[in-house]
C-alpha cells in the first residue's frame, strides 16, 4: 500500500501532457507497450472522473507566428520550427483519440516543455481550487520534469505516475522517478489512485 497522503478529488486534477499522436510514434515503440500505456492513462482518467477530480490536458500545437518567435538558439524547438511541424490543427497534434477530452476538462495548448510556462495553466486550475496535481506524460526528462519543478516551485501537491509517463530514453526516465522526482512528488502508480482518492 502507497505510504502517499490520500488525495481530496474536489482539490486534485489529473494532468494528461502531451498524449499526442505524432508524440506517442516518436517517443515509443510500436506494439504492446504503447497500447498498454495508453490504458493505464485511460484508467486512470476514468479513475479520477469518476471520483469527482479534474482533468487537464496540455499539448504542444504551433501557429506560424509561433513558430517565428523561436530563436535558432532554442536547442529543442529551433528544429520544430525549421521543419513546421506540429501544427496545432494537425491531426497529429490532437489529444489522442482514446483519452480525448469531454466537455468541463481543461485543455491548453503549449509551445515549450512545461505545462505552465506558456499557457494560462496555473490561472485556471487555481479558479477551479486545485492544489494537488497527479502527473502523466510524455516525455519524462522533458514535459513531466519541467511542469513538476515549476509547479513545485508554485506550491502544488504532486504525484507522479510512474507508470503513465514515458521516455524513449530508459536509463533518463529510471533516473528521474528514483532519483529526481521524488524530492518534489509522491511517485504512485495508476493501479494505487482509486484508494488514494477514495482515502481522500
Amino acid at each position: 500500500m502507497s505510504t502517499a497522503p490520500a488525495l481530496d478529488p474536489a482539490h486534485t486534477a489529473l494532468l494528461v501532457m502531451d498524449y499526442q499522436p505524432a508524440i506517442i510514434l516518436a517517443a515509443l515503440p510500436e506494439g504492446g507497450e504503447r497500447e498498454a500505456l495508453l490504458g493505464r492513462v485511460e484508467g486512470a482518467i476514468a479513475d479520477v472522473r469518476a471520483g469527482g477530480g479534474t482533468i487537464a490536458y496540455v499539448r504542444v500545437g504551433f501557429t506560424e507566428a509561433d513558430w517565428d518567435a523561436i530563436p535558432a538558439a532554442n536547442k529543442s524547438f529551433a528544429p520544430l520550427a525549421q521543419y513546421r511541424v506540429m501544427h496545432h490543427e494537425d491531426p497529429a497534434a490532437f489529444v489522442h483519440e482514446r483519452l480525448a477530452p469531454q466537455d468541463g476538462d481543461i485543455v491548453v495548448r503549449k509551445i515549450r516543455h512545461g505545462g505552465m510556462s506558456t499557457t494560462d495553466l496555473d490561472q485556471q486550475l487555481r479558479g477551479r481550487g486545485i492544489t494537488t496535481l497527479v502527473v502523466s506524460g510524455i516525455t519524462t526528462s522533458g514535459a513531466v520534469l519541467s511542469t513538476v519543478i515549476d509547479a513545485a516551485d508554485r506550491d502544488y501537491r504532486l504525484y507522479v505516475l510512474s507508470d503513465g509517463v514515458a521516455d524513449p530514453d530508459t536509463e533518463a526516465h529510471d533516473v528521474l522517478l528514483r532519483q529526481v522526482l521524488p524530492s518534489r512528488a509522491h511517485i504512485i502508480d495508476t493501479s494505487e489512485l482509486p484508494a488514494l482518492l477514495r482515502a481522500g
